[in-house]
């Protein structure tokens, strides 16, 4: 059970709250770059901040305050220049740095009095990085982005995939440390949902977490399982301070703000051996519906799974009315790591997993126990010695509602055409 207060320290992410200041000191995925594929702008909004997403004419990409500073006027409607975005209002533009660069009316009139009327809007950085846009809101100087080792492996298909979960960020990312859930709200649940009574899956025997410089490791062992298992010798992580990374993919949970989360996954699929070299020209992105149209929460794919527990709890989850039992060790080490961390970070340090190095940031490393496997590939025939990869060939597993066109793309980089996989 948490405190009423120590849940709201938690929960709250607006700026000059403790843990609002304390995530905007981490770089946090925002959008896919492909997004900008067919538009200029976005409207956003983060860490409880309106704000707009744009790519101007030069390929630079800002991210600035939602309102111009003359009149109030929603900027998401302006335009872009080859520098900055200018407001459809007036014309006041601005650079990715939130200068106003010119006023036009202003600046025709009386041009001695540019330099005295010279203002701003708030302005955050942004950097692409393996198709991902990522925002960094906090104080400089600004940490280095750390590019994960799966951003650079190669001849994969990757895909991005974004969705609004509407509750508090933190109850989602408490899923990352809980590894029973997999055994009750993937395996029985699913088994359930299709019509069928039993068996149930293996039951969890025993747990263990640890923690290491970008978060905690959880490890299991289950029925028929030993400590020989890659599930207990390397284990799976919760990425620090709100992503969960299985290997092939990474899921985010970024605040929007206290009541809505944005989940953006980055998936990974090395192709078969033999159809390399293989280079996608831009990453996909696609939207992921969580309601179907009886307005039911979608239950069919494993992360709308979770989005149904984590939405159950309520848009912010009561933790005094909890009841933690031995399973939760790693959602206690989780809280612990982020109040301990938020009284450091008030002393003027850094705050955990903080990269300052660009040597460092080029290429970190996270335990994963098939990482040579999504290195380098296997063959097509023998992807059915591995259920959870042969999983990606019949279908998209994860989340509902993948397009069409990047199945097909999908289907064609695997070499699936004509094979039992195809209809998917």
């Amino acid at each position: 059970m948490l405190a009423v207060e120590k849940n709201r320290i938690l929960t709250q992410v607006s700026p000059g709250t403790p843990m609002g200041e304390y995530l905007r000191r981490y770089w946090h995925p925002i959008a896919g770059a492909s997004e900008f594929d067919d538009k200029t702008i976005k409207a956003v909004r983060l860490l409880g901040e309106d704000l707009v997403l744009y790519k101007d004419l030069n390929g630079t990409y800002g991210l600035v305050d939602r309102q111009c500073a003359h009149r109030r006027a929603d900027l998401s409607y302006g335009f872009v220049e080859q520098t900055g975005i200018r407001c459809n209002y007036h014309g006041w533009r601005y650079d990715e740095k939130g200068a106003c660069v010119e006023q036009p009316y202003e600046d025709t009139v009386r041009p001695d009095l540019r330099e005295k009327r010279r203002c701003s809007i708030k302005a955050y950085s942004v950097k692409e990085c393996a198709g991902l846009l990522f925002a960094y809101l906090g104080p400089q100087p600004a940490p280095e982005l750390p590019v994960w080792e799966p951003f650079t492996w190669q001849n994969g298909f990757r895909e991005i995939v974004v969705s609004e979960v509407p509750c508090n960020w933190f109850q989602c990312q408490e899923n990352s440390c809980d590894p029973v859930h997999f055994e009750w709200m993937h395996d029985n649940w699913s088994l359930r949902l299709k019509g069928t009574n039993g068996p149930y899956a293996a039951k969890h025997l025993a747990l263990k977490f640890e923690e290491f410089d970008h978060g905690f490791v959880y490890k299991r062992i289950r029925e028929g399982g030993s400590e020989k298992d890659p599930y207990w010798t390397t284990g799976r992580v919760c990425l620090w301070p709100n992503a969960f990374y299985l290997g092939g993919h990474f899921e985010w949970r970024v605040p929007i703000d206290d009541e809505n989360t944005l989940s953006i996954a980055w998936f990974f699929m090395r192709v078969p051996q033999g159809r390399e070299p293989f280079v996608q020209p831009s990453v996909p992105t696609w939207f992921s519906p969580i309601r179907d149209q009886n307005g039911r929460w979608i239950s069919t794919h494993v992360m709308n799974q979770d989005f149904v527990a984590w939405v159950g709890q309520g848009r912010i989850a009561d933790r005094s009315k909890e009841t933690l039992a031995s399973s939760d060790g790693g959602i206690v080490m989780v809280r612990k790591r982020f109040f301990d961390d938020i009284d450091s970070m008030h002393q003027g340090n850094d705050v955990k997993g903080t990269i300052r190095s660009a040597d460092a940031a080029r290429c970190v490393e996270l335990p994963y126990f098939q990482k040579l496997l999504m290195r380098d590939g296997l063959r097509l025939e023998d992807y059915s010695k591995y259920p959870l990869l042969e999983q990606r060939l019949s279908g998209f597993v994860h989340l509902a509602g993948q397009p069409s066109a990047i199945r097909a793309a999908f289907v064609e980089a695997f070499g699936l055409r004509g094979t039992h996989y195809e209809p998917g």
